[in-house]
Formats: structure tokens, sequence, C-alpha cells
């Protein structure tokens, strides 16, 4: 059965919100859902041979297989695409996840703490994905996500652990290659790894920057943003070239990692997927179990915070107050940025650093440059409670500015030097070379980085303004810029002398920046 053309007019389209694009597909697709419904019927059974007619376009918990699926054995369906994510509490909560590929019965995950004592059973929750057909575009498709959220682990402890379900155990011989593990924060640990980046794809240089990574042994990963690019547009619009298989490919491909590294995402506008909710995020919460203490989790997944010895993480979607790409801006009526507010002020008080990390880049010189939105929001925030270290994305490429201060340098930050944000200002990394194509700095400004430092000079870049236009800078504070694939791994210390140990380093192990943070040092 051809599937109807139920896209917005370009015409349309340009003039409405993500949220008003939503409505009116919603009402579209209900009406032509009824049309079917009705067909069906009157034709004595056509609904069971179109099933995926009339499932929700929304992400929906769902434990019986339907009609369509219920003839394949549980025994011959592979579980795949396993990530782990903090819970609020990284010392006594984790959260797996995984994908199937057809529906199944009973899911679970065994849990113990020896490879060969699953003993522990724990119910899984079924979240399944609808993605209708568009003529000339694409054909509909449902997906499978499985969560299951364990509570009172103890902190600084090996787990390990298999997903399965009726037909399929982890537990069993033929079923054993399957189980995987993970550790706990510990209480008070003394010194911790963590990696970032941003801008992944699924492309063999971000495999193979996984591979690297996975040998830094980090404790967590930050994703900030544009995970798989199934949007390959980026606009937040229904318009939008959209593959949703091109997850089933990114949870395979990053699973050798994510199956024992948490795995802890945030939304860039890639991330954007118009067809699911209104503010486009049902996918990324079909996909995603993530800490559910930001302001609203249900509307805003990718927003949230967690602790992990001396170091507050907070993850922060800055679609919301992009002025480059508007799809979702102001979406959350500016309770994101009082969140935010009062978190960073919270955390100040508990920990040695805090760092944040979103998507839009809040200084950078290359393709989409900075966005003077996330510097009018946030910028007042992070100097109010000297956040120590900023993370982006959405650039593909490594920059790293000197320390910034009121708009400018507030200290000159070369390779190898440390800096004192209660002093100095706030260094901001852009980490967007984890395996989508490279892009590249301006015209004459070359690339300057540990073992080929050039001549530090005045850059001339631009910041995306309120009415969407590009506005030019002259800047002194882009210090190292790389423009091959690469990540970024932070080493925390703890102790009479607290300490963060930055480093980015190459798809190939080489170093290509190094820097500390040290607070009244």
């Amino acid at each position: 059965m051809d599937t109807p053309d139920v896209g917005i007019p370009p015409q349309l389209a340009r003039r409405m919100s993500m949220a008003e694009q939503y409505e009116y597909l919603r009402t579209k697709l209900t009406r032509r859902r009824a049309l079917v419904t009705a067909g069906a019927f009157a034709g004595g059974g056509l609904l069971a041979g179109c099933a995926t007619g009339t499932k929700s376009a929304s992400p929906t918990s769902a434990t019986t297989p339907s009609p369509a699926t219920s003839r394949v054995p549980g025994s011959v369906v592979t579980p795949f695409g396993r990530h782990l994510a903090f819970g609020a509490d990284p010392k006594t909560q984790m959260r797996i996840s995984w994908q199937v590929p057809f529906a199944v019965r009973k899911p679970y995950v065994r849990v113990g703490l020896k490879p060969w004592g699953l003993s522990r059973k724990i119910e899984a929750e079924v979240r399944d994905l609808h993605t209708p057909g568009l003529a000339g575009q694409r054909l509909a498709l449902d997906q499978y996500y499985l969560h299951a959220a364990l509570d009172g682990l103890r902190p600084g402890t090996t787990y390990y652990y298999g997903v399965g379900h009726e037909g399929f155990d982890p537990a069993s011989r033929e079923r054993h290659s399957t189980v995987g593990s993970f550790r706990t924060a510990p209480a008070s640990p003394e010194k911790f790894v963590f990696t970032a980046f941003g801008d992944q794809g699924v492309t063999p240089d971000a495999l193979a920057n996984d591979k690297v990574l996975l040998g830094r042994q980090p404790s967590f990963h930050l994703h900030a943003g544009d995970i798989c690019y199934a949007d390959v547009v980026g606009l937040g619009k229904d318009s939008d070239v959209y593959d949703p298989g091109a997850w089933d490919l990114f949870l395979k491909q990053t699973e050798s990692v994510a199956k024992s590294v948490p795995w802890m995402v945030t939304t860039g506008n890639h991330d954007m997927e118009a067809w699911y909710s209104p503010n486009g995020y049902g996918g990324q919460s079909a996909r995603w179990s993530l800490p559910d203490n930001g302001f609203d989790a249900r509307n805003a997944p990718g927003v949230y915070s967690f602790t992990y010895g001396n170091v507050g993480i907070v993850a922060l979607d800055a679609n919301d107050v992009s002025y480059e790409i508007p799809a979702n801006k102001g979406y959350t009526d500016g309770k994101q940025t009082a969140w935010l507010d009062k978190r960073l002020g919270e955390l100040r008080k508990q920990v040695d650093f805090v760092v944040v990390f979103f998507h839009h880049c809040a200084y950078s010189t290359s393709t989409h440059a900075s966005d003077g939105g996330v510097r009018d929001a946030w910028l007042p925030l992070f100097a109010k409670h000297q956040v120590d270290l900023v993370i982006n994305g959405h650039n593909h490429v490594y920059e790293r500015t000197d320390a910034i201060k009121g708009g400018t340098v507030g200290k000159p930050v070369p390779v190898g030097a440390s800096t004192d944000p209660t002093r100095d200002g706030i260094v901001y990394v852009t980490a967007g070379g984890a395996g989508k194509s490279l892009y590249r700095f301006p015209a004459g400004v070359k690339d300057s980085y540990e073992g080929k430092v050039t001549r530090h000079e005045s850059v001339d870049t631009y910041h995306w303004t309120k009415s969407q236009q590009q506005n030019k800078d002259t800047v002194e504070w882009s210090r190292v810029r790389y423009t091959g694939f690469s990540f970024l791994s932070v080493e925390a210390e703890a102790g009479a002398s607290p300490r963060l140990k930055v480093s980015a380093l190459a798809q190939s192990g080489k170093r290509i920046d190094y820097f500390e943070v040290r607070r009244g040092a």
C-alpha cells in the first residue's frame, strides 16, 4: 500500500514553529488514520495487514507484540545497541538500554556481581517508536527500544549484566557472550577520567575515535549533541531528509563503548526530529534513559545534571536559545535558564569543579561560528557561578579558547598552561571532531596545536544575532585549532590541590592540546 504524502507545503513550513508543524501533521495524520481504519473494517481485515498505518507517531510503552510481529520466536531475536547512562546518582543508579529488531515478550535485565552469577532479574520497559512513511523520502518503520532502571546499587562496584526476553536468556551458556559489565561511581574517587565530543554520526572515523576513547578507560562519556544524523539537514523541520534506520546503525557502532561506559548525551540541532512530539524529542526519549532531574524530563530529555566525585556535570539543550537555528527557540519559556541558575548555585557549594556541556558554540571561529543566543542567555550565569569548563560541538573541528572574561581574553592560556576560573575567566572547548565530515577555519587561519604552534593571531569571524544575521567579529581568543578527528579527555583529581587536567587527543591517539584548571591556585 502506498503511503500518501503528509508533509507540510514548504511555503507554509517556513512560517511555522516546530510545535505548530507537529500540530498540523498530527491533525492531518489522525484524519488519514481514521479513513484507513474505516476502510479496514469495511474491507474485512485490511487493518491487520497494514498495522503500521494505525500506530501512534509518538513513542509508547508496550509489552505485547503486534500481530504483524508475534510470529517471530523470541529465540531468534538478538538484542543489540546496548548503551548505559547514569541515573541522577551515579553511585547507586544505572540505566541499561538496548534495541531489538522485532517486538518481544517479557524483556528484562539480569544483574550480578559475577559474570556467571546473574541472579537478580529486573523487568524492562518497552518504548516502541513508529516513524510514518513519507512518499518519495522513506518507508514507515517501527523500532523497539528497551530500558531497565537499576537502583540501590553499591558505590564503586563492578556489576555484570545481560539483556534478554522470553526465548533469549543471557544467563544461558549459549548466550553468555552477550554479558557486559559496568562500574558505579566510587563514593570519593581521588582520580578519574571522563571523555567528551560532539557530532559523531555513523562513519569509519567515528568508530576509530570510539576505539581510541575506550583506551582512556573513562568513567563516563559526554556527547554534546548531533548524535547519529538520522536527520541530515538539522533545521528541525518535517521537510528535513530523515532516515530513522540510521539509529540502528549508530547504536550497533557505539555498543563497543557504550555497553560499559555511561554515554551521557544532550541535544543538537540534528537531534530535533520533527516527526516525534511537538518539540521533536520523542525519538530521544524513546532511545535514551537519562537522569530525570532537569526542569522537565518529559519535554526536555537533554537537560539534566549529575555529580561524579568532585565534579558536577550539567547538560543543556541549546536549541532553546539558539539564534542560528530557531526551530525550538524559546520552547521552555525561560524555564531551562532559570533551572540552570539554580542548579549552578547548588553545585558550586557541593563540588570542586563545574563542567557544562551543550551543542551550539559559545565561542568558535569555524563554519557555524558562535551563537549569540547562547551568549546572551547563559554566559552571564557561567560567569556568576564561575563555571570551570564549557564543552560544545556543532563545529566539526577542535578549537579551544584562552580564558574568557567579560567577552574578551582574561588570561592567555597557551598549550600546557594553567588557568584559574576564579580570577582569569572560563575556557571554552569545541570538540566537534567525533566522526562526521570535518569543517575548516576561516580563510588564511592556520591550525595551531601541540607540535604545530603558530604565531598567535587575531581571527576574523562572526556570531549569530537575534535577527539571524552574521555579525562580524575580529577576535583574539582562538588559541588552539585542529581540523582532524579528535575528542576531549579530562582527568579530575581531588585532594589538597584539586585540578582538571584537560587534553585533546587526535584519532591516532596523539595529544594535540592540554591545559590545567585549578581554582584559587
